[in-house]
C-alpha cells in the first residue's frame, strides 16, 4: 500500500476556518486528519501541499516513518510545519487502524477508561454581562456539561482596569451563585497579562473556587508561566501554543505547572502528544489537550483520552458550533448528563469520516477568524458584522 495523493478541504465554520486533510492510497483506503489554526488555514493548506511529496509513495502504515520524513527531511519550519505533519500523521494512523479493523487507541495499548470528563468552550456567544453569561450557561448545563471555560476579561491587555476586573469578577460570581460548586469553572486568560498582573488578578478571583488559570501570561518564555504558577492561588494550565516536545520539558523543570495542554495538531500529531504525556507522567503532571478546531481534531483528542493514563479533561467546542457542523462527520461524542463525560470513538482508525457534500457547501471564508482584541469578540462572529449593523 502506498500513498497516492493528499487532498485538502478548507471549511468555514462561521467564526473560524477549519482545514481537513485526506490521505489517499493506491488501493482505495484513505485516512483523514485536521490542521486547523486560527487565521492561518490557507497558509497551512499550502504547507500540506508543499510537503505532500515527502509522503507520496510511502506506506502510510509506517506512521512514524512517514511523519519523520515529512517533518525532518527539510529543516523544521515551526508551527505551520508541525500542523501539516500532524494532519498527515493522524490520517496515516486512521489508515493503519482501518487496515487492521481497530481504533487508534487499541493500537496504542488499549483503553484506560470508557469515558472522559469534558468541558464546554465556545458557548458564550453573548454580551459581556453577568446576566447574559448566566443565560448562555443554562444551555451548557442543559446539554449535560459539568464544566465550562470562559475568558471574562473583554479586551484587556497586559493590565486590566479596576472596573473591567470587577465586571469579570461579577460574571464569574454570577455563574458560581447560579450553578453552585457542582459546576467546574475554568478560566482562559489568552496570554493577556504581565506576570505580576496575572498573579494580582488570580488573587482577586481566588475565592470563586476556579478549576484552572490557563495561559496566564505571555507564551514567549515557559519560565514566566512557571513563575506565575508559583505565586497563583489558582492551578495554572498551559501548553497549547507549544510546537515542540522539548518546550514541555522546560515547563517540567520549573515544577509548578501540573496541568499541561498539548495541542496534537500543533505538536505534529499523536505520537508527539503521547511523548508529552509521558514526560508529564514522569513529572507528576496531567494532560488536558487543547482543542479549538473542528470535529476531526475532537476525535483525535478522544483517541488519546482513551489510552493515556494521565489524561485529565477534554475541551469540547462541537455542540456550540453552527448546527450544520453536526453533519460534517459520521461520528461525534455524546455527553452523559449524569457526570458530564464524553463518549469515546469505537470504530476502526479515527472512528469518523468526513461528509464531503457538507464540506463543499461551506467553503473557506477569509473573514472567519477570532480576534480577541476587538470589543464584542465574545459573540464569535469572526470579523463579520451581524445583519443590519453599520
Amino acid at each position: 500500500m502506498k500513498i497516492k495523493n493528499i487532498e485538502t478541504y478548507a471549511v468555514s465554520a462561521g467564526w473560524k476556518n477549519w482545514l481537513f486533510v485526506k490521505v489517499c492510497t493506491d488501493d482505495g483506503l484513505y485516512g483523514i486528519g485536521e490542521a486547523t489554526i486560527n487565521g492561518f488555514v490557507k497558509t497551512t493548506e499550502a504547507a500540506v501541499h508543499e510537503l505532500a511529496h515527502f509522503a507520496i509513495g510511502q506506506d502510510p502504515r509506517n506512521v512514524n516513518a512517514v511523519a519523520k520524513r515529512v517533518l525532518e527531511t527539510i529543516q523544521d519550519a515551526g508551527h505551520i510545519h508541525r500542523l501539516a505533519t500532524a494532519a498527515i500523521e493522524v490520517a496515516c494512523w486512521d489508515i493503519l487502524g482501518k487496515s487492521l479493523g481497530a481504533p487508534i487507541w487499541q493500537l496504542l495499548g488499549g483503553k484506560q477508561r470508557e469515558t472522559v470528563l469534558g468541558y464546554a468552550n465556545g458557548w458564550y456567544r453573548t454580551e459581556r454581562t453577568p446576566d447574559a453569561f448566566v443565560a448562555m450557561a443554562e444551555n451548557v448545563v442543559a446539554k449535560g456539561f459539568k464544566a465550562l471555560k470562559l475568558d471574562p476579561f473583554g479586551t484587556a491587555k497586559d493590565f486590566i482596569s479596576h472596573d473591567d476586573l470587577e465586571l469579570s469578577y461579577n460574571i464569574l460570581a454570577a455563574l458560581r451563585d447560579r450553578f453552585g460548586a457542582e459546576l467546574e469553572i475554568l478560566i482562559d486568560v489568552h496570554c493577556r497579562f504581565t506576570p505580576s498582573e496575572s498573579v494580582r488578578v488570580a488573587r482577586r478571583l481566588a475565592d470563586l473556587n476556579l478549576y484552572w488559570w490557563e495561559e496566564p501570561t505571555s507564551a514567549e518564555r515557559e519560565e514566566m508561566t512557571n513563575e506565575v504558577a508559583m505565586h497563583s492561588p489558582i492551578l495554572v494550565a498551559t501548553g497549547e501554543q507549544f510546537d515542540k516536545i522539548g518546550r514541555f520539558e522546560t515547563l517540567a523543570r520549573g515544577g509548578y505547572v501540573s496541568i499541561w495542554q498539548p495541542e496534537p495538531m500543533s505538536l505534529g500529531g499523536i505520537a508527539n502528544t503521547i511523548a508529552v504525556a509521558n514526560i508529564a507522567r514522569a513529572n507528576g503532571a496531567w494532560i488536558a489537550p487543547h482543542q479549538s478546531g473542528g470535529p476531526v481534531a475532537t476525535a483525535t483528542c478522544l483517541q488519546l483520552a482513551a489510552c493515556v493514563p494521565n489524561f485529565l479533561i477534554q475541551e469540547h467546542f462541537d455542540p456550540f458550533n453552527e448546527p450544520w457542523t453536526r453533519d460534517l462527520v459520521t461520528w461525534r461524542p455524546t455527553i452523559d448528563p449524569k457526570n458530564g463525560h464524553l463518549s469515546l470513538p469505537t470504530g476502526p482508525g479515527l472512528g469518523c469520516d468526513l461528509n464531503l457534500d457538507v464540506v463543499r457547501e461551506h467553503p473557506y471564508d477569509p473573514e472567519s477568524y477570532l480576534n480577541t482584541s476587538v470589543k464584542g469578540w465574545e459573540k464569535r462572529l469572526g470579523v463579520r458584522q451581524p445583519a443590519g449593523a453599520k
